[in-house]
């Protein structure tokens, strides 16, 4: 596999966040592409382990694999309030780029959370976004925040759910980095099971999603929820139409559904929209090889545009 080389990353405004960079030996002087994988809202880096151990059989050229803990997040510093927003999550992600991928292009990888925290960088960092990204990946995640989110039930219903979640939530955002939910996650593994699984969840997947969640503290998982609701970037998508893109999604996820990816990948008219039958919205647990094998294809197309690239200069 390589090394492993773990940092806290320290923000301009004082935050720490944990960072682990996977390595796969290269040539000497061979610049890597960074892969950035990016998790989603209550989880942590721990959710990219199997497609991280798949990925580098897969891909054409050197890669690291950089992954981080978001803000409010795992290991990273908790947050307040005030910065639990996704322009925090992409300034966070801008310093961690600088800090441990400061050179070679990027593949951007982004799970629900992740994946609108990719759009948000994108849309503010739109120089830097176009310079070093080459490649995209959006896996379960929204460009239009939660106004598709059904929770799998009908209309009224899922309005009445997402007006009572976006309550609590708010009375979560006040009750800083306590986690006294994590002795109760083992009795709330039936509706984990349910809320974010699709046809088939393995114990070991239901045990790892709680032990992310209940690393979370309160003020993240309130907190975050009305940045959550609030995304609407479908606009940034303009700035990746011409990279290699793939978009995922699963035929059960109740968080962000098929509508969901069907709007990205209309946006992306050249990106690969694979829709995984029966799985729910955490893909990465559920199907890591075909995750790492969209992320490998993503990797490998922009090889082949270079070479492709140089062959035509050859030939001209």
């Amino acid at each position: 596999m390589g090394s492993v080389a773990q940092a806290l990353v320290r923000t301009p405004d004082g935050a720490r966040l944990f960072t682990e960079v996977t390595s796969v030996l290269s040539a000497r002087g061979t610049t890597p592409v960074t892969v950035v994988l990016l998790h989603g809202w209550t989880l942590d880096n721990r959710l990219w382990a199997k497609p991280i151990e798949a990925l580098p059989a897969l891909v054409n050229r050197p890669i690291r694999m950089l992954t981080m803990d978001l803000r409010g997040h795992g290991r990273s510093t908790c947050t307040g309030r005030s910065d639990a927003t996704l322009a925090q999550l992409a300034d966070d992600l801008a310093t961690v780029l600088d800090a441990r991928a400061p050179d070679g292009p990027l593949i951007l990888v982004g799970h629900s959370l992740g994946g609108m925290t990719i759009m948000e960088y994108a849309h503010r960092y739109a120089d830097d976004f176009a310079r070093r990204v080459t490649g995209v990946v959006l896996i379960s995640t929204s460009a239009e925040g939660s106004s598709r989110t059904s929770y799998g039930l009908n209309p009224q219903l899922a309005f009445i759910l997402r007006f009572l979640e976006t309550q609590g939530a708010a009375i979560l955002a006040r009750s800083g980095a306590w986690r006294p939910h994590r002795l109760l996650m083992p009795l709330l593994s039936p509706g984990v099971r349910w809320l974010v699984f699709g046809q088939r969840a393995e114990p070991s997947w239901i045990t790892l999603t709680n032990a992310m969640v209940g690393a979370a503290p309160l003020c993240a998982i309130g907190g975050f929820r009305p940045a959550v609701g609030r995304h609407s970037r479908v606009e940034a998508l303009a700035v990746m139409r011409r990279l290699p893109a793939a978009v995922l999604v699963g035929t059960r996820d109740r968080l962000t559904p098929l509508a969901c990816a069907e709007t990205i990948a209309a946006a992306l008219p050249r990106s690969e929209h694979l829709v995984i039958e029966d799985a729910g919205h955490m893909l990465p647990l559920e199907r890591p090889d075909e995750v790492a094998g969209a992320i490998a294809r993503v990797v490998n197309a922009r090889r082949r545009r270079r070479l492709l690239a140089a062959i035509t200069r050859t030939a001209a």
